[in-house]
């Protein structure tokens, strides 16, 4: 007899668990082909201090490079080149002339932790986080954002501008140092002269 109450004991657990299976299996499915379907999220839903996307105002950027000091997984990667006197210069966000020209922002949303470290350690307040959250990718290179102002063609152009100007200005300098010389050894020379 206790062998008959142990498989009625055995089947009765089995049906007890799969009794919320068995619920869950002739309800409506609510299961949605993320990205293809996306839940309706009502505004109010998403708190103002989220952090999600990371937006960047290239227009307030003046690329010293905190934010990318500051991130723990070195997202994102900012290259600047000072500006070439003589360059047109466009005004800052609160009217002082540009100093540097960001030729590479590059921010990558594969690595980043959504910390918003960044954007405290941003001096400008370029960066902030928005409540924009859905940018599923297929392709993990999408996912690599390209901020800079400038195209690739002219950030090379303004690197060999500054490129330029640095090698006049060294050429100019060492011709400079090299008159300095030459005025102070003939003076050295004419004093000694003067003396004997």
């Amino acid at each position: 007899m206790k062998y008959f109450k142990d498989i009625w004991t055995s089947l009765y657990t089995i049906f007890v668990g799969l009794k919320i299976t068995g619920f869950h299996l002739f309800e409506k499915k609510v299961t949605m082909q993320y990205p293809d379907l996306v839940h309706p999220i009502k505004d109010n839903l998403i708190p103002l201090n989220s952090r999600n996307r990371i937006e960047v105002d290239m227009n307030r950027c003046d690329g010293c490079g905190s934010c990318a000091r500051a991130c723990p997984v070195n997202c994102i990667e900012v290259d600047l080149v000072k500006v070439t006197p003589g360059d047109d210069i466009p005004l800052f966000y609160d009217g002082k002339p540009r100093k540097t020209w960001v030729t590479k922002y590059n921010l990558d949303f594969a690595k980043c932790c959504f910390c918003s470290l960044c954007i405290e350690a941003c001096p400008t307040q370029a960066n902030r986080m928005t409540q924009e959250f859905e940018y599923a990718e297929y392709d993990r290179n999408n996912l690599l954002y390209m901020m800079s102002p400038l195209t690739p063609e002219e950030a090379e152009v303004k690197k060999k501008m500054w490129a330029d100007y640095s090698a006049a200005k060294k050429k100019a300098d060492a011709e400079a140092k090299a008159a300095a010389e030459a005025k102070a050894a003939a003076e050295a020379k004419a004093n000694e002269a003067d003396k004997q």
